[in-house]
């Protein structure tokens, strides 16, 4: 609508989020719990379509995360990928978010 697609596309800013916060939910456990954690990195794809089991048209995310610290052991990076899970925007996706819509007039 007049911006020549020079920003991002609505999706695209929703995929950041959940990928920021899946970082930062991350980088904060392992900071609490004094781990040797160097990097953090997550990419995300977004697909409309069917999954098994579901209707036709559900969302699909999907996360691909990458710890690096050598110094961290399996159990330490195993716990990383389980609290990854639990970022709010993830949480507030797999929830039955209410969105109430008003004028503001």
């Amino acid at each position: 609508m007049g911006g020549a697609d020079l920003g991002p596309a609505p999706y695209d800013l929703l995929l950041a989020a959940l990928g920021e916060c899946t970082a930062m939910t991350i980088r904060w456990y392992a900071r609490q719990q004094d781990w040797p954690l160097e990097r953090v990195e997550v990419t995300l794809t977004h697909a409309k379509g069917g999954v098994e089991g579901k209707s036709p048209k559900v969302d699909h995310f999907e996360k691909y995360i990458r710890i690096t610290g050598p110094a961290l052991t399996p159990e330490q990076h195993d716990r990383l990928i389980e609290v990854a899970a639990r970022c709010p925007v993830q949480r507030t996706l797999e929830g039955t978010p209410v969105i109430t819509t008003r004028t503001a007039d």
